[in-house]
């Protein structure tokens, strides 16, 4: 997405930016609220450079608004939280219509035990048993993996179709599809939820089920 954006943006403006993203989304994973800054020229028609970027770009990537923002703005560093959703439709046939946003899963999966298991997620923990191990800083100190989550959740939405809703105040890369697969491993009974705490506190993902698949997972809203 953020080659494409940058792209148009600097046709558009016929002048080179620096695109700043506010969420990590890998290769297949989606956004519905994916917010990114960059430096522009003063006087520029907002709903025009909408209008352009969307022609460019879409439909598979869309601009939903375009505002002006303070001189200190930046789409990452100012996000005080991020939401993202990830969703699986859990029922013995596929749907062809939502096979590129949804997880399939044919085996039942209870989901009071899927819902057990997001308790011990709230709160501010280490997530390195969930979390791939970025570069260190340039001080050559690890990068930290703590983060606080402040809310995790299954929706059921009907019709076999299941959402998890998580909210933090950033994640680390993989954090979301690895915590997704660990649910679903206790929403199929191979794992309990109740040994969600001592996975956290073990920080190591040896072991743990795969992490699931990217397209999946949406980047949903980012609070600033």
């Amino acid at each position: 997405m953020g080659g494409t954006l940058q792209a148009a943006i600097e046709q558009v403006l016929d002048r080179p930016v620096t695109l700043v993203c506010a969420g990590r989304t890998d290769t297949g994973v989606h956004a519905w609220g994916q917010v990114v800054s960059f430096d522009a020229p003063t006087g520029v028609d907002l709903s025009a450079f909408r209008d352009s970027l969307n022609a460019m770009c879409g439909p598979a990537v869309v601009t939903r608004d375009v505002a002006v923002a303070a001189d200190d703005f930046d789409a990452r560093s100012s996000a005080t939280s991020r939401a993202y959703r990830y969703t699986v439709l859990n029922r013995p046939v596929p749907d062809p219509f939502l096979a590129a946003t949804t997880w399939h899963l044919h085996r039942p999966l209870d989901l009071s035990l899927l819902r057990l298991g997001c308790d011990a997620l709230i709160g501010h923990h280490d997530f390195t048993s969930f979390c791939r191990k970025g570069p260190p800083l340039a001080s050559g100190e690890p990068r930290s993996l703590m983060r606080r989550v402040t809310d995790a959740r299954w929706v059921d939405l009907g019709d076999g179709v299941l959402r998890f809703d998580i909210t933090a105040s950033s994640f680390c890369h993989t954090m979301v599809r690895s915590i997704v697969g660990t649910l679903v491993a206790m929403g199929e009974g191979i794992l309990r939820p109740g040994e969600m705490r001592g996975i956290m506190a073990a920080r190591d993902r040896h072991g743990l089920p795969a992490v699931a698949p990217p397209h999946g997972l949406c980047l949903w809203k980012v609070e600033y």
